[in-house]
Order: C-alpha cells, then sequence, then structure tokens
C-alpha cells in the first residue's frame, strides 16, 4: 500500500496495531515517509523484530487496545481478528484519525492449522523477489521450490525449515504436478505453514490455479503472494518496453509450449498475428521457427522486430535481437537454451531507436 504522498506523516506518530507479516508492507512505507512508528502487538513477526532490533520502529509487547488509538496521526489495524480491527478502526474515526487498514486475508494462521503459500519468486534475481514473498521464505515451516525459483533467498529460511526440490527440467528430471499437490496438502495438513516457491509469477503459466484447487479440495488454507513475471521482466530487463504510445497500444502473452497446428494448442496464430500488439512468447525457444512461420502467414510483417531474452536479471542474462523472419535462426545459433522470452513487435528495436517526439 503505497499512502506516502496522501497522509503527511513526517515526523507524526503512528501507531500500527498488530504485528503480523501482512503489516511489514505498510510499515516500510511510514519508514519511508519518516513516521515515527509504533507497534502494538503481543507477538511480531520476524521481519517486523528485526526493525525493531535496527531502532528503527518502537515496540509494545502487549494486546492492542483503542487506548493505543489516542493522539496518534494515523493508525494502522492489522491484528488479524475481525472484531478487534474493527473496534480500534471504530475509536480512531471518533477522534477524526485516518485509519488504513491491513488485510490479511488467510495469511494469519491459528496455532495447528496449517496453510500454503504460494509464491511468486520473480525472474530469477533475489534483488526482484517482493519483500512480502522474502518474509514467507523467512517464516515457512516448509518450502517446496522450482528450479526456477531465486534460490539464493532460501538462504533466508529458518535453519529447522525443510526444503523440497520438486524441480523440472525440459525432457529430463521432473516431480509430476499431482505429487506436488500431494505433498502441499501432506504438509498443510499437519498444522505446518508451507511456501509453495516458483520463478515468476505463479498464476501465469505456473499451475499456481491446480494448486490452489488442490489444496481448496483438501480444506487447506491459501495465500497468494503475486511475483515479477518473466513476461514482462525480461523485456524490461532488456531494455524492451512492451507498451510505447507511438509504437502500440497493447501486449498479448502466450505460452510457445505447443506449436501452430498442434493438435492441443487453443491458440488462435492468424488473429495474433493480425492483433496489433506486442507478442510476448514463454517457453518457446523449441517451437520459435513454427511460431515465425505461422506469424508470417497470418500476415504479419517479417521485418518486424524480434528478440529474445534468456536468464534475465542474472549475470547471465543474454540478449538476440532480430526480425520475426530471422529471430528463430538467430536465437538457436547463439545457442539460447531455455528458459527464454521472446518479444515480436516493433518495440523489439526500441533500444536501437533514436527518442520519439511528442
Amino acid at each position: 500500500m503505497r499512502f506516502a504522498t496522501e497522509l503527511d506523516v513526517q515526523g507524526r506518530r503512528v501507531v500500527v496495531c498488530g504485528g503480523t507479516p501482512a503489516a511489514l508492507g505498510v510499515v516500510t512505507d511510514l519508514l519511508k515517509s519518516e513516521a515515527l512508528v509504533t507497534v502494538v502487538a503481543a507477538e511480531l513477526a520476524t521481519s517486523l523484530l528485526d526493525l525493531v532490533e535496527r531502532e528503527l520502529i518502537s515496540w509494545r509487547a502487549e494486546l492492542p487496545s483503542v487506548a493505543d488509538v489516542t493522539g496518534a496521526a494515523v493508525v494502522v489495524t492489522a491484528t488479524g481478528v475481525p472484531s478487534l480491527d474493527r473496534a480500534l478502526a471504530d475509536a480512531a474515526r471518533a477522534e477524526n484519525t485516518p485509519v488504513v487498514r491491513v488485510d490479511p486475508v488467510v495469511s494469519q494462521h491459528r496455532s495447528g492449522a496449517g496453510r500454503v503459500v504460494l509464491v511468486g519468486g520473480g525472474p530469477g534475481d533475489p534483488g526482484l523477489l517482493t519483500v512480502a514473498g522474502l518474509e514467507a521464505i523467512r517464516t515457512a515451516d516448509v518450502i517446496i521450490s522450482d528450479r526456477l525459483a531465486p534460490l539464493a533467498a532460501l538462504q533466508r529460511a529458518r535453519s529447522d525449515a525443510e526444503i523440497i526440490d520438486v524441480g523440472k527440467i525440459p525432457r529430463g528430471q521432473f516431480t509430476s504436478q499431482e505429487r506436488i499437490n500431494q505433498l502441499l496438502v501432506e504438509h498443510a495438513s499437519h498444522g505446518k505453514v508451507v511456501a509453495r516457491l516458483k520463478g515468476g509469477d505463479n498464476f501465469i503459466f505456473g499451475r499456481g490455479g491446480e494448486e490452489w484447487q488442490a489444496c481448496a479440495a483438501a480444506g487447506i488454507a491459501v495465500e497468494v503472494i503475486p511475483g515479477v513475471s518473466s513476461a514482462v521482466a525480461a523485456p524490461a530487463l532488456a531494455g524492451i518496453p512492451l507498451t510505447h504510445r507511438n509504437l502500440t497500444q497493447g501486449f498479448t502473452v502466450v505460452s510457445g509450449h505447443l506449436p501452430p497446428g498442434d493438435t492441443g494448442s487453443t491458440l488462435d496464430w492468424d488473429a495474433l498475428a493480425r492483433s496489433n500488439t506486442t507478442l510476448v512468447i514463454l517457453m518457446g525457444v523449441a517451437t520459435l521457427g513454427a511460431i515465425s512461420a505461422a506469424l508470417q502467414a497470418g500476415g504479419m510483417p517479417p521485418d518486424i522486430g524480434a528478440a529474445t531474452i534468456a536468464d534475465a536479471g542474472l549475470p547471465s542474462q543474454r540478449v538476440v535481437r532480430g526480425r520475426l523472419s530471422d529471430i528463430a535462426e538467430r536465437t538457436a545459433e547463439a545457442g539460447i537454451k531455455p528458459p527464454a522470452v521472446t518479444v515480436i513487435g516493433a518495440v523489439a528495436a526500441f533500444s536501437a531507436q533514436a527518442p520519439t517526439s511528442s
């Protein structure tokens, strides 16, 4: 939540009622706004305790009450107990004090009640993992991780956390999705907090929806922490804007796992060729030649810009540039292996262009 531009809290006392992990984002914003933050909570999340130890915030270790809101410039309700949050908010509003509500949804679990947190890890650089995602890793009992997740972030896991590798190697070793679903349910059913750490975003070709459904069917609470998808991160890190007011008004993200013409493909490649949007193709290294041919057959100009980005955000990042007609060949000649992202459209040649006047 970004409210620093809306509320003047510099040098003023702000009371955060509750010390759950969900409050971290608000507290971080308050500190950036130079507020004087006091957290009132019987217990603190590890990340908030770190801020106390660094003397960035103060902590009163007791259950918050309506008396705590008196005299505050802003009150943040983050106890995770709806009735208490409502009472605190009502007391603050009675004094015309602004209230920021932090809704933990299902992120707070009761003792003995397990849950699953679907954590989008971003494109691979640990620095692109969200604060909430890092907090989930730091507090989880069990971490079930893919090979494309930011594995360096696992160093921040608890020393007693169980880490399970279920990475899938294309055309190689893999753990079936059914087994992954089973692991999530099994560990959460034993009262554990399970972080499912994946690269990118769990809900963008990450099968997060299937994992959610499996947990829901077993009565397991699920929280989703979105991640930075490689669909937008890879082009940006390569200096390619997916939209530009003088070039394109949108972008389309598709999977290239199945080539055009495959009986399992549901994509209309002719329509994509006519969409006049930037095309972002994930999982399309092996099928890029067929995709290029289909798009040209559908009417897309063969000389339109194209680029393939591999290892986005990592020291090994590579960018291969070309045109629709030759991007598959150039990608293969460069020895690019999955995972990689291909961008097709006028913006793919953006970095080579002079700034466009308004």
